[in-house]
């Protein structure tokens, strides 16, 4: 490249341009109902935007199935947790079918599989969990813990603590499978971390930690809920026995929509959930009085899955399907790049520091960026500047690209916003108006 026709810099719109302009997912965006094309929306880690497909097929599940065919449509409609879950496993776990159930909360479905996993190893009485893992997650585990009676390791990873509390090296809240060792023994029923960190937008070494657990004999449980959508899993490759995540962020299936389990089929008999609802009973419509689970995937569901929910994950995951978690995951990479590139150069004088690694192989599509007055700020950025991030505790704003449905010009333009409204002042405007969502 000669010096009369220089590369752009990051810092010039025309850089991000030029990456629309070569973007082989740049045509997703259209696909998605986009009400204002001035915001800037970097809050799709949070919820993802609504497919234009998804209302057409929502439409037509009412008027053309349950409208027409009323309860004689559960024919075809009982069943449906398990094709929906075959498509998630395909598109964006990297597994085969049979493993994989759209259903439930992640919540319900979290708990299913710790207490599935305890009862399963009554003579192991430890379980581990990571203080900077989602709260839900550690509220639940606790809860668990009391009532079996468990000892529960809280790694400190975060600086928060909690239940069992013990002090571990760690980078971005990334305990290395190395670390991890240090607390695993005989007595560890399983470890649970997240596959993506909710927070910092980290990513773990999924190999690496499964393999270790393994080695003592623990199982892990991988919270996918920020990964799914944003970064290829792997899960065949990479080992991964159980988990569980939501399809409303990265997976654009809509505010609480249907989430999803994994059990690999190697395990599915050993494991009992502890809600023995009649789905999962093996002669479903004999309705007798006793309970012998079903064989195979469906023995981990409890009731009627929510059709009209199961149609806008279907409808989201058919699209990442399309358009290919690899090709996906690059965009995340690059998108997060773009925004690390902006935070040096307009963020970083501005007494911002990131809080995401550097390494892309070692996060997934958010990023943060830390701050004395990052809850302001990011009220303000929503008020004043018409960009979506969040804010999280304790001084935290988020920032993402949800690679189907958001551009880099966009990602440049909330950054060069939000540069303009720290830079300025302007935001000291704004009061903090008790909203507890943030």
């Amino acid at each position: 490249m000669s010096l009369a026709n220089p590369q752009p810099s990051a810092t010039q719109r025309s850089f991000a341009e030029a990456l629309d302009a070569a973007d082989p997912l740049a045509k997703y965006k259209e696909q998605f109902v986009i009400t204002d094309p001035d915001l800037c929306y970097l809050d799709g880690n949070s919820l993802g935007r609504l497919p234009k497909k998804t209302i057409e097929a929502i439409n037509a599940f009412l008027t053309q199935e349950w409208g027409s065919e009323l309860v004689d449509g559960w024919s075809h409609w009982i069943d449906q947790a398990q094709p929906a879950g075959d498509l998630l496993a395909r598109s964006v776990l990297g597994t085969q079918p049979g493993q994989t159930l759209v259903c439930d909360t992640t919540s319900v479905n979290f708990y299913q599989l710790c207490v599935a996993v305890v009862r399963a190893r009554p003579d192991r009485k430890t379980v581990i969990i990571d203080s900077a893992n989602f709260p839900t997650d550690r509220y639940i585990l606790a809860g668990i813990a009391e009532q079996f009676g468990l000892n529960l390791v809280t790694l400190n990873n975060d600086g928060m603590g909690g239940p069992g509390s013990v002090e571990v090296d760690h980078d971005h809240e990334l305990i290395s499978p190395e670390e991890l060792e240090k607390h695993l023994s005989a007595d560890v029923a399983f470890v649970t971390l997240q596959a993506i960190q909710y927070r910092s937008g980290s990513r773990p070494d999924i190999k690496g930690i499964t393999e270790v657990a393994r080695k003592h004999g623990a199982l892990v449980i991988w919270d996918c809920s920020h990964a799914a959508g944003a970064i290829d899993l792997e899960f065949d490759k990479n080992g991964v026995d159980l988990a569980i995540g939501c399809t409303y962020k990265y997976g654009n299936s809509g505010p609480g929509s249907p989430a999803w389990l994994f059990v690999r089929e190697q395990l599915q008999h050993q494991l009992q959930i502890p809600i023995q609802g009649w789905f999962s009973n093996e002669q479903q419509f004999a309705m007798g009085p006793f309970y012998e689970k079903a064989k195979g995937i469906r023995g981990f569901q409890i009731a009627s899955p929510s059709i009209i929910g199961i149609r806008g994950v279907e409808t989201a995951f058919q699209m990442i399907e399309q358009a290919g978690i690899q090709n996906i995951e690059a965009k995340a990479a690059q998108g997060t790049e773009l925004m690390i590139e902006l935070f040096d150069a307009w963020l970083a004088p501005l007494g911002f520091t990131l809080g995401t690694p550097r390494n892309a192989k070692k996060r997934g599509g958010h990023i943060i960026v830390i701050h004395p007055d990052a809850k302001q700020i990011a009220l303000a950025l929503r008020k004043l500047k018409n960009v979506i991030p969040d804010y999280r505790e304790p001084s935290a704003v988020r920032l993402a690209i949800s690679p189907l449905a958001t551009s880099y010009t966009e990602v440049y333009d909330g950054f060069a916003r939000l540069r303009d409204l720290v830079a300025s002042g302007d935001y000291k405007s704004v009061e903090l108006d008790g909203n507890r969502v943030t």
